[in-house]
């Protein structure tokens, strides 16, 4: 689940962090600057031109000379209509570009991010920081820091035409701005908070139903629909109510902005009026003060919103660079990368935790030579996983050394290590995508020839060429067109696709049907000969031929040998074998 959003004070740190993504981009930023300035300069000019066509050109009947400054009206209509277009145009593709270029370089982060990482950190608020949280850093250029600054230079324009056409009938008019100030702090503090608790709930809403529609099963296999429904109106209800006090906070502003709008008008009135009686103000004056307070309340209105829209911009840049700034990336300063590898593997008294002071592995010691068969059997929680976890480096270990062919594996350029591991684990994830797209993983180097070769020789060609598309059947997100059967099957095949000297199976036919089962033990008795195996199995008749079995308990190996070996001794092989023999006996009388 997202953090809550919590009021920040401004970071000027944090946005020109932000800014520097622009570094791309200067010849916009330096455009929509100039721009800014401009639309500022020709705002109070309208104003000014029907000023003078009223006393000058109307007040002295010169019909043409008013002809002449109405195309000047309009050229200026044009001008500005076009400046505004492209300020608009250029400051929003910056703030799509600078998002595109962020959310690539997050998403880039979050790859090579240490697996411990993901251990701590929710699916859900990686996607929000992904997504959510970057678009808004969008509303920092479109709607933030720039509009604001420009709107701001448009209000110093127009209160210095007001001053300059009449510094008394405009104090007279601008006696309401402290009235505007003060309902505009009072709008963006009210609206501020009302947006903190909308995406608190906007959060609370997406990791909710994120973890209900994936656990539906659950929920319904146990008849909580009632119970989790009602949860779900409570956060769905404080959604609403969030919501709800930010339109109370516009109906209330909006209407308030308006009247003193029209305060101000009758300022100008009344004291206007008096002033024309004397001859000392002109009715152009009077029309241009009714257009330059029109185009002062006009930013005035909004500059509030724009506020609050670039805090949570803030917020969201912030929650975006903590995870740029996080150091749990994958440390790859090994080199090594040889052509072949024999995959002789040895662990010299290794230590490993998930969590400090908390050790999973406890001086593991063990050596497996090149191209046998090692199975590793224990009761859950024994540290079996740990071992193919930290071999192919997801984990760092804390101390000892792990070894292939004699070479301490931080020796290994990581990715050199990686692609000549294969794994095959129990809980099996197929991405959205196509039969041959899951097994090559979307390697254009690797033909459909090449998959269709491995299938066949795995057995499962024939189940493919059933399925709707063969090998361009869609097997959507996370396989759940396809029996878990079929997964692991298309699993072990994209495993092997790569050739790896070394192959590990883990639980890899605990969740398999009888018949999917023989496919697979057809498959691996043929093709363990001459590469290095692991193999980690609930079932342990599958492991009986293994060249050496590890028995492990709390962390550390307490037995090996072969089954046969272990068998003839009364250890915890023994009464772990038989008393899954006795099991299976029990299930198969009582079906």
């Amino acid at each position: 689940m997202s953090q809550p959003v919590t009021k920040k004070p401004f970071s000027f740190k944090t946005l020109a962090r932000i800014f520097s993504y622009t570094r791309n981009y200067r010849r916009t930023m330096s455009l929509v600057v100039v721009l800014s300035i401009v639309l500022a300069l020709v705002s109070p000019l309208r104003p000014y031109l029907i000023q003078q066509s009223v006393d000058v050109y109307i007040g002295h009947q010169w019909l043409k000379g008013l002809l002449y400054i109405s195309l000047v009206q309009l050229g200026v209509l044009i001008l500005e209509t076009v400046l505004r277009f492209i300020f608009s145009y250029r400051i929003s593709w910056m703030g799509q570009n600078v998002v595109s270029d962020i959310r690539r370089v997050v998403f880039g982060k979050i790859l090579y991010q240490d697996i411990a990482y993901f251990d701590r950190t929710a699916v859900g608020t990686l996607t929000t920081r992904s997504i959510n949280d970057i678009e808004a850093v969008n509303d920092v250029f479109s709607e933030g820091i720039i509009s604001i600054v420009a709107d701001v230079l448009t209000i110093i324009a127009v209160i210095t035409a007001m001053m300059v056409t009449d510094w008394r009938l405009g104090l007279v008019c601008l006696t309401t701005l402290p009235a505007i100030i003060l309902a505009t702090w009072w709008f963006k503090e009210a609206v501020n908070k009302s947006f903190q608790r909308v995406r608190n709930a906007v959060a609370a809403l997406n990791a909710f139903a994120q973890e209900h529609i994936a656990g539906m099963y659950i929920v319904q296999a146990f008849a909580a629909e009632k119970r989790e429904a009602a949860k779900f109106n409570a956060i769905n209800k404080e959604h609403r109510d969030a919501n709800i006090k930010s339109i109370f906070a516009y109906s209330v502003f909006f209407p308030i902005v308006e009247i003193i709008l029209a305060v101000s008008m009758g300022l100008l009135v009344w004291w206007g009026a008096k002033r024309m009686l004397s001859y000392d103000v002109t009715a152009g004056v009077i029309i241009a003060f009714v257009m330059y307070l029109n185009l002062l309340f006009r930013p005035l209105r909004m500059m509030a919103d724009k506020f609050n829209v670039l805090q949570m911009g803030m917020i969201a840049a912030e929650r975006i660079f903590a995870v740029l700034d996080s150091e749990e990336t994958i440390r790859n300063t090994g080199t090594l990368d040889p052509e072949h590898i024999s995959g002789a593997i040895d662990f010299d008294e290794v230590f490993f935790s998930y969590k400090k002071d908390v050790p999973v592995l406890k001086g593991v010691s063990f050596h497996i030579p090149a191209g046998t068969t090692t199975a590793i059997v224990g009761h859950t929680g024994a540290g079996k996983t740990s071992i193919i976890s930290i071999l192919n480096r997801l984990y760092e270990i804390e101390s000892g050394s792990i070894r292939i062919d004699g070479h301490d594996i931080r020796d290994f350029d990581i990715y050199a290590l990686r692609r000549r591991i294969g794994v095959v684990l129990q809980d099996v994830f197929l991405f959205s995508g196509s039969v041959y797209e899951n097994i090559s993983m979307r390697d254009e180097s690797i033909s459909l020839a090449q998959v269709q070769d491995v299938c066949r020789l795995l057995g499962i060609h024939d189940f493919i060429m059933r399925l709707p598309g063969d090998y361009h059947f869609n097997v959507r997100e996370r396989g759940n067109t396809l029996s878990q059967g079929q997964r692991q099957l298309l699993s072990f095949a994209r495993a092997l696709l790569f050739d790896p000297a070394i192959l590990i199976l883990d639980e890899a036919t605990s969740s398999i049907d009888s018949e999917s089962e023989r496919l697979v033990q057809h498959a691996i008795n043929m093709l363990v000969k001459g590469r290095t195996s692991i193999v980690i199995a609930h079932r342990l008749s599958t492991i009986r031929n293994a060249a050496q079995i590890l028995v492990m308990d709390k962390g550390k190996v307490i037995e090996r040998g072969t089954h046969t070996e272990l068998m003839q001794t009364d250890g915890a092989y023994h009464k772990l074998y038989t008393a899954v023999e006795r099991s299976a006996r029990e299930l198969s009388a009582s079906s």
